[in-house]
């Protein structure tokens, strides 16, 4: 096994929302903040390559939304998909597995894309099966109010439609052992329901996706809990048991 370092864009969000509850005095320490208070974040993936598998956690923001949605996220730097894959000898038509920690706009956007003449969309890793979970999916399919603004049909459809959708299996307990995928899977619900966080075996050590249960470095005190959380005193016994 073989893990590489995908960049997919950076963009910018607010800070207060990023910490919620938590005084900017103390935020910004790690997480400084411009002129109209956004932070930057980096969309960081991960790639592993197992055999014949190449797997894909997460693909960020994607490039097909609209100038004045892009407009709200400050992007900045030229680091991209494709220029990331490439620079580690792969290309996206490689791509055997597309797994989706979560179905936020800026997790899994740059898994569909615009087709050629750009009136409809479809997968933009056309040799992929792309992995999320059952009770996940139908919260991001029937979304609610606090929520629907990061769940985008566009974004998420379009791979169900193709027939390259499959749900990995749910335990009755939080983690899955590797089954479906070469790694274990932790569901936690305090971010939004279900996000799955892998837990990857390597060179006889852990290394786990964070996504969004830590997000930064900045959020690794119990109490820094993003204000996006769905379920914040949830998130807090989450992280507590991870950490």
């Amino acid at each position: 096994m073989q893990l590489f370092p995908i960049e997919a864009g950076n963009f910018k969000l607010d800070g207060g929302a990023m910490f919620g509850v938590v005084p900017k005095t103390l935020w910004t320490r790690t997480n400084p903040a411009d002129a109209n208070n956004m932070i930057d974040i980096a969309a960081r993936c991960l790639l592993i390559e197992n055999g014949n598998r190449l797997t894909l956690i997460d693909t960020g923001m994607g490039n097909k939304q609209s100038e004045k949605f892009f407009g709200y996220y400050y992007r900045w730097g030229d680091f991209n998909i494709d220029d990331s894959l490439k620079k580690h000898g792969f290309h996206r038509d490689d791509i055997t597995d597309v797994f989706m920690t979560h179905l936020h706009f800026d997790h899994c956007g740059g898994s569909v894309q615009w087709n050629k003449d750009r009136t409809g969309y479809e997968p933009a890793f056309k040799n992929a099966t792309f992995w999320s979970n059952k009770d996940h999916w139908q919260w991001a399919t029937e979304p609610n109010r606090r929520e629907q603004a990061s769940f985008l049909k566009e974004n998420i459809l379009p791979m169900q439609e193709s027939g390259q959708l499959k749900f990995v299996s749910q335990p009755k307990s939080e983690f899955a052992e590797p089954d479906e995928m070469d790694f274990g899977i932790l569901f936690v619900d305090g971010h939004t329901d279900k996000q799955m966080i892998p837990h990857i075996n390597y060179k006889g050590k852990t290394l786990v996706f964070m996504a969004d249960l830590l997000p930064t470095a900045g959020h690794l005190p119990l109490p820094f809990v993003m204000g996006y959380d769905t379920r914040p005193l949830l998130t807090l016994p989450e992280k507590e048991k991870f950490l």
